[in-house]
């Protein structure tokens, strides 16, 4: 999907009152759902606002600012920006807020259209949920707020890359099948299907591959795994080092897409320094993307060849 950047327009962007509403011909629907889903897997941390993680409007700043659009800080103060817009006449971008704890606005999320909605969310990080959740967000949803408009001329095929990012795998690798294919390429014994983690049953088709990759430490997580989740490059690099037991072969690599304190640019340098990675080709590594399973199997048949 080829995004419409246009700096001349998003250079005069002003400010939100809270009245205004920002009319962003320089991008489309389709242009915040590809740069929202860029994030997806990036943990839940409180206040964070960087891809070390994100809180829910963090997050939503983060979106907002790569799209040439600057938010108030908080979800209580981005509630003060745009007009209110009813929930049946809901656009992609439109700002969703809601009560989680019981004292008024506290959790902010991005409409993607078709009911969905992404954001950051404690114990999830950055994934995608039903607005309508009856189980939980719904029945905590206060109101929309649209701070800018956008191209909705793509509409429909927003809607079917929602989807494909919510919930098809076939392109990008999800968490448990990384550690499906890492226990397959190390030959872990996986006949033990009790895990650690409170949301992976030993019922679970990868719950074996998920506990022998926890076990040798490949895997970390804070009581949960998230099995469901795609995994960035950056997160696969750290993965991949501790898998194979990788070291730094000569001088460190380095990539132009990630500040020099990047937390994964030791892991990416140490691939890219045996060979398993070469980055875009164009003087990045694509930090944040999501891992496509056709990236993941290139990778660790590059790792195992270093092994014999």
């Amino acid at each position: 999907m080829k995004k419409k950047w246009l700096l001349p327009i998003f250079a005069s962007f002003m400010l939100f009152t809270t009245t205004h509403i920002d009319t962003a011909e320089a991008a489309t629907a389709s242009d915040v759902t590809e740069t929202a889903s860029k994030y997806l897997g990036i943990p839940y941390v409180y206040g964070g606002t960087t891809t070390k993680g994100l809180d829910c409007s963090g997050f939503t700043s983060k979106v907002f600012s790569d799209l040439g659009i600057k938010l108030n800080r908080t979800s209580s103060s981005q509630y003060e920006q745009g007009t209110a817009v009813a929930k049946d006449d809901l656009q992609v971008g439109d700002l969703l807020f809601f009560n989680t704890s019981g004292k008024g606005v506290s959790h902010v999320s991005i409409y993607t259209g078709d009911g969905k909605m992404i954001h950051s969310q404690t114990g999830k990080g950055v994934s995608y949920s039903d607005v309508n959740d009856p189980y939980y967000w719904g029945s905590r949803y206060i109101g929309a707020k649209r701070v800018a408009t956008f191209d909705s001329e793509q509409a429909e095929a927003v809607k079917e890359e929602v989807k494909k990012a919510a919930i098809d795998f076939t392109v990008y690798a999800s968490r448990a099948e990384v550690a499906e294919q890492i226990a397959k390429a190390l030959n872990l014994d996986t006949s033990d299907k009790n895990t650690k983690f409170t949301d992976v049953k030993p019922t679970y088709e990868h719950a074996g591959a998920i506990a022998a990759v926890s076990k040798l430490g490949i895997f970390d997580g804070n009581g949960k795994f998230n099995p469901s989740s795609p995994i960035t490059r950056a997160q696969v690099s750290k993965v991949l080092v501790h898998a194979f037991g990788l070291e730094q072969q000569g001088d460190v690599v380095t990539f132009t897409d990630a500040p020099a304190n990047h937390w994964a640019n030791e892991f990416v340098s140490i691939l890219a320094s045996n060979g398993i990675t070469e980055g875009k080709g164009n003087g990045n590594f694509g930090y944040d993307e999501m891992l496509k399973i056709s990236q993941l199997q290139t990778f660790i048949e590059r790792a195992q060849q270093l092994q014999k």
